[in-house]
């Protein structure tokens, strides 16, 4: 007879597992890694060579997302969005979250590396190893500029899959990079405007909580600016008029919200700016993939 306790239990222990490694984060990272490996190969990519890049991508971040939760496990239990994750709740002992990322992490250097070339193992073995030891151990608990130095680790996902395809790099991976980099400061900062009181209490020196609300909104003003000069340069590297129309268009309100951020700061509008954010890195990607696959 089946054990259904049994098999609840387990399932509810693949659950915690996978939560380690932050589905929601893993997500927006194949995402840009798919869009590296399109924009690439001009198109699709052989299946075998997608799945295991993204197979091997989501062992590394996953791997890198896992060790986060087993380093920052003190602080998370003081915050309210990250109070839940399995570290903190007892759902999964550190010990075990430290080996299970431990494994993924190295795990995906093989997977990337047999599977694919070791130029995209190496890449995606960096991303994890900057998101870990520069942006979580070094950086996250000591200065308010972690988001800005920590934020290239979530810039890799691109390379790696341009790097899986091609066994190279060239300028337009590297600003595919640029664009993430600089999204990222205005992203996280719109979310710790409505985050502070939590980051304060966990003592994470965010930019609210040292310079002021006001100093926070000119600098994802600023961030955003750059960013809309980074994404037209693209253009210059290869791509074609439908690229360029959007990234003038996403462009354009994602500074039309960091704008109306600044001159009439509210929580509604930072929220706003927050979730406009993760769709503009979203779209500008996918605009590389099909000006790529259509104009060549």
């Amino acid at each position: 007879m089946p054990n259904p306790v049994g098999t609840t239990r387990a399932q509810s222990t693949v659950r915690e597992y996978i939560a380690l490694t932050k589905p929601g984060i893993l997500s927006l990272l194949l995402f840009t890694t798919l869009c590296g490996m399109m924009v690439a190969a001009k198109g699709a990519p052989s299946l075998a060579l997608t799945i295991v890049t993204l197979v091997g991508g989501a062992m590394a971040a996953g791997g890198a997302n896992a060790l986060n939760c087993y380093i920052d496990r003190d602080i998370d239990g003081i915050m309210g969005r990250t109070s839940r994750r399995p570290t903190v709740t007892g759902a999964i002992q550190p010990r075990n979250a430290l080996i299970f990322g431990l494994v993924l992490s190295v795990g995906s250097v093989f997977v990337i590396g047999f599977g694919a070339n070791w130029l995209a193992a190496g890449l995606a073995l960096a991303g994890n190893l900057y998101y870990v030891l520069i942006y979580t151990l070094l950086l996250k608990r000591r200065t308010p500029q972690n988001i800005v130095i920590g934020g290239a680790a979530g810039a890799f996902p691109p390379l790696v899959g341009w790097a899986a395809v091609t066994g190279n790099l060239t300028v337009l991976p590297v600003l595919m990079f640029a664009i993430i980099y600089y999204w990222t400061p205005p992203h996280f900062w719109a979310l710790a405007l409505l985050k502070q009181g939590e980051y304060g209490r966990a003592a994470v020196p965010m930019l609210p909580n040292i310079v002021g609300e006001a100093e926070t909104r000119k600098q994802v003003l600023l961030y955003t600016v750059i960013l809309t000069a980074i994404s037209l340069m693209p253009v210059v590297f290869g791509l074609g008029e439908i690229y360029f129309a959007s990234a003038v268009v996403l462009s354009g309100i994602f500074l039309l919200w960091s704008a109306r951020l600044y001159f009439q700061p509210s929580k509604r509008l930072a929220r706003e700016t927050f979730f406009y954010s993760l769709w503009y890195l979203a779209l500008i990607f996918g605009a590389m993939v099909i000006d790529r696959a259509v104009l060549g």
